[in-house]
């Protein structure tokens, strides 16, 4: 029996079969110097919020915002309990309401809470209109509803938007001779809970710390006020004479609220054998440090958007808020945005919220400008630029918001706060302080950074919420 050979088995053979002529690459590798970068980190973002937000030396640790007194206070937003298609109110969630702020009786809440009836508007269904009698408060449990008035000359003018967790009519509690100065009409199907005058009285009438706290609270806000809530300056213009002039002088908050330095922290260990051993061509601790603080870093910009106690997320007022005309980001949406507050000088959000806004754009046959800001071409709207920030979350239901600020002491904005010349200080606002070396021969170093954000008046912040990211075809 003959066998074949083929062609290219016979080639692969006379290769083996020669001899190396010179030396192979795996084996030079072993002699070479190896060029080496820096460790790398994927983690690492632009953190546009902590380049941007002037920041202010806190040498005792905290930070108080004097204001002018003010006596209106906006609506806040309210939370429920739902039990199947039932829904109530949670009693301690009604002091966000104007005239029930500061209260915390609990029995009267719960009440109070238990007198709320449950109401389904369908699209298009007014919920109250203007010039009616003004006798119940209103929570919006879910849904959409545009409060409006009839224009100066026709059709009708949206005076403002209303979602989830919104109220509205809470003045009614300190009397029911008022009549609405608006219409609202439901957007979506929208569900509310409704409190009538009659039901407000009934629980008053058995908690007299209830009818105490809304009688100051309405006496306070019929004060004189300037448009936006604080206590108005008396004085005379354009006369002429010599009228008697008025007396005044501007009031201030008794209890200012007052911004303590959060802290970022971390022990970073290194082996004594690593660090004496292996610095070359690059110093491992110096190495583990940089990563380390680059990490922190990251932490600070995503407390500063997100904590409970000084975020920029929570610390927004609720009439500074606006959701969206119809889901992704509008040009409309960002003009109602930049309308609310004089100066803006960045918005942020997040990427998927801004490519969410080129596509709006691009729809309309809109060319969005860009701003130069440290050199980058920023996308930018009306010449503010919008910078990327990812530590603005994205909900499950892809949505997200669009933060909008004014920044700077001296424009009465938003600020950065840490405090400078610490010990041990190796970036501003941040130290690295040796704890030791243990028994296992490890070095320990204590890694701290101490910041806050404080918010000066309140319009020097807004946000777009309910902001789409989804992609639509």
């Amino acid at each position: 029996m003959t066998v074949e050979t083929r062609p290219s088995e016979t080639a692969t053979a006379q290769d083996q079969a020669q001899e190396q002529l010179s030396l192979g690459t795996a084996a030079a590798r072993n002699l070479a110097t190896t060029t080496k970068s820096e460790p790398q980190m994927q983690g690492i973002s632009s953190r546009w919020l902590l380049r941007k937000l002037p920041w202010v030396n806190v040498p005792g640790g905290s930070y108080r915002v004097n204001r002018r007194l003010t006596f209106t206070v906006g609506d806040g937003k309210v939370a429920f309990e739902k039990n199947g298609s039932k829904v109530r109110v949670i009693p301690q969630e009604l002091a966000e309401l104007p005239l029930l702020q500061g209260f915390d009786d609990g029995p009267a809440l719960g009440a109070l809470a238990d007198k709320f009836v449950q109401k389904e508007f369908d699209p298009g269904q007014v919920i109250v209109e203007v010039d009616r009698k003004a006798d119940h408060v209103y929570l919006i449990v879910h849904g959409r509803v545009d409060k409006v008035r009839p224009a100066k000359y026709e059709g009708e003018s949206v005076m403002g938007r209303l979602s989830d967790g919104d109220s509205f009519g809470g003045n009614v509690l300190a009397g029911a001779d008022n009549k609405w100065d608006f219409t609202a009409r439901a957007v979506t199907g929208t569900t509310v809970l409704a409190l009538p005058h009659s039901a407000y009285k009934t629980v008053a009438g058995q908690h007299e710390a209830l009818r105490s706290h809304v009688h100051k609270r309405s006496t306070d806000a019929r004060k004189p006020t300037n448009k936006a809530g604080e206590a108005a300056i008396d004085f005379l213009s354009g006369h002429e004479g010599e009228p008697v002039l008025p007396t005044t002088y501007a009031d201030y908050e008794l209890h200012p609220r007052e911004y303590e330095l959060s802290v970022a922290q971390t022990v970073l260990k290194v082996h004594t054998r690593v660090a004496d051993l292996y610095n070359q061509p690059m110093n491992q601790t110096q190495q583990q440090l940089r990563l380390t603080i680059e990490a922190l870093r990251e932490r600070q910009e995503k407390e500063l958007v997100n904590n409970p106690e000084f975020g920029l997320l929570h610390n927004t007022d609720f009439d500074q808020r606006i959701p969206t005309h119809a889901g992704p980001p509008t040009p409309d949406d960002l003009d109602d945005l930049l309308s609310m507050r004089r100066g803006t000088k960045y918005l942020f959000a997040h990427p998927r919220a801004i490519a969410a806004f080129g596509k709006q754009c691009n729809k309309r046959g809109i060319t969005l400008h860009s701003a130069d800001v440290d050199g980058h071409h920023i996308p930018a709207w009306r010449g503010v630029p919008i910078l990327p920030c990812g530590k603005i979350p994205v909900s499950d239901h892809q949505t997200s918001s669009i933060i909008a600020v004014r920044t700077g002491e001296d424009n009465e904005g938003v600020i950065g706060l840490y405090q400078t010349g610490l010990p041990d200080e190796v970036e501003p606002g941040l130290n690295v302080r040796f704890m030791g070396i243990d028994e296992k021969a490890i070095i320990s170093y204590l890694v701290s950074t101490y910041y806050s954000a404080a918010v000066l008046v309140p319009d020097a912040i807004g946000i777009l919420e309910n902001v789409e990211v989804r992609p639509r075809d």
